[in-house]
């Protein structure tokens, strides 16, 4: 029982101690760095898309994947040039939430194993988060069609 207690009051002290030495995070903030950053990304990918509507008469619809494909391309190309770590470092997850986050993601495994070679380093880990991402994707899109179709099965 007293090693019981004994534990609970050095918990107890701990806590204390910790309490006076933790940073305060600025979480206002951090709430609208990310919110600003996010919202420009995507911004971004607006223009993008209206790019592809205008100069190559695609619809709303059709611009959408020449779009992400556009924006993890831009992604690619500045992690590649260590922009987007910076831009992750002031946006926080304003910077991980978009498609571009993906392709961040995605390049940066790979960049980080480039001295290992381009098959087994880059090319095998390259897929580390996408080839998850890719598979759970699918298997999601799957799902979702086989709902689909056994609804419309019934209700048909």
């Amino acid at each position: 029982m007293a090693n019981q207690t004994n534990a609970k009051a050095a918990q107890q002290s701990y806590k204390q101690l910790q309490g006076k030495y933790e940073t305060k995070r600025p979480v206002l903030q951090n709430c609208i760095r990310a919110f600003l950053v996010g919202g420009a990304i995507c911004a971004i990918g607006q223009a993008v898309t209206y790019f592809y509507i205008y100069f190559f008469n695609f619809t709303e619809q059709t611009a959408s994947n020449p779009t992400v494909a556009t924006m993890v391309f831009f992604a690619f190309l500045l992690t590649g040039f260590g922009v987007y770590d910076r831009l992750g470092q002031f946006g926080g997850a304003g910077s991980a939430v978009p498609v571009t986050g993906f392709g961040n993601s995605v390049i940066s495994a790979a960049i980080e194993h480039r001295t290992e070679g381009l098959v087994l380093g880059v090319g095998g880990n390259i897929f580390k988060l996408a080839g998850t991402v890719i598979a759970l994707g699918v298997f999601a899109a799957f799902v979702v069609a086989l709902i689909k179709t056994i609804f419309t099965q019934l209700g048909g």
